[in-house]
């Protein structure tokens, strides 16, 4: 079947690290470019970003590329924790010529611009993050923390396994994560099942799990360390969200030296889809307001 192309992207493809990255597209080349990482799961960049390419192609170069195991991307060994993915975004970035941007990050995807924002400041102009990963000590509870470790030490190819099965009840899946599936674009849901049932789909996210479950704590946990992002930040977090807890959003929110959470009512993880109209009020003013930002002197 025809991978989904969102309304106004463009798709291409750019060699990084022996492989082909695809890259969804749009807007000038010459505008200030946004770089969007989607999240895990069986997640792609067509799939997080499908409201939201077109209209923010009308004042930026928007660049969405499939992250490594994931989507029209092939060739790349999926790298694992968002320490290594925040790496091979900084390798895309360079090889679309996109010396910074500002950076937009879904769920394990922000967790992915956390650490990108850390590892290479310069590159991050700012952050727009939307329920992002890398803000919990512990996963959801002990008792279910440790069945996740436990799960994520699994032989690859049972976990391959168990994702292709899980593949099968996609709509369930997606009613679980969000709070109104009414509010769901249908060729987002049937993308997601496309995505869920590609051979080897789920190893990418597998690796990530292993990466970052630590046997009784996250060894993603990034509070202690988001202090240091000095890049303008918006947090978009939906309050329903069964996936990733608003608190973590709400306190690195209060760490940061200029950021600013929105907090999102009736609303559950994919809050950019789901409050769409919501979301595009917010960040619109957001990106306007980086682009009017006078030069730093000692840029």
């Amino acid at each position: 079947m025809t991978p989904l192309v969102p309304p106004g992207a463009q798709t291409g493809f750019l060699a990084v690290d022996g492989g082909r990255v695809r890259v969804l597209s749009a807007g000038d080349p010459a505008a200030p470019p946004v770089v969007l990482i989607h999240g895990g799961g069986t997640d792609n960049a067509a799939i997080s970003w499908y409201r939201l390419i077109e209209p923010l192609g009308r004042t930026h170069r928007v660049v969405a590329p499939d992250l490594p195991g994931f989507g029209g991307t092939t060739g790349i060994e999926p790298p694992g924790g968002p320490w290594e993915q925040a790496e091979a975004v900084a390798r895309t970035m360079s090889a679309a010529g996109v010396e910074s941007a500002v950076v937009f990050g879904v769920s394990m995807g922000g967790d992915v611009a956390l650490r990108l924002a850390l590892q290479r400041p310069g590159m991050v102009d700012g952050l727009v993050l939307i329920a992002p990963g890398g803000l919990v000590p512990v996963l959801h509870n002990r008792f279910a923390h440790g069945a996740a470790w436990l799960s994520a030490q699994l032989p690859e190819r049972l976990l391959v396994a168990l994702g292709a099965f899980a593949g099968r009840f996609t709509r369930s899946t997606v009613r679980a994560v969000v709070h109104d599936f009414g509010t769901m674009p249908e060729p987002v849901v049937e993308e997601f099942a496309r995505e869920a049932v590609r051979p080897g789909g789920s190893l990418a996210f597998a690796r990530y799990n292993r990466a970052t479950l630590g046997r009784r704590v996250m060894l993603n946990y990034a509070m202690g360390e988001v202090g240091n992002i000095a890049a303008p930040t918006l947090f978009f977090h939906g309050e329903n969200d069964p996936m990733v807890p608003i608190a973590g959003s709400r306190e690195a929110a209060a760490l940061m030296p200029d950021a600013r959470l929105v907090s999102v009512p009736e609303c559950g993880h994919w809050a950019q889809l789901e409050a769409h109209d919501r979301f595009l009020a917010e960040v619109l003013p957001f990106l306007d307001r980086l682009r009017n930002r006078p030069a730093d002197p000692a840029d």
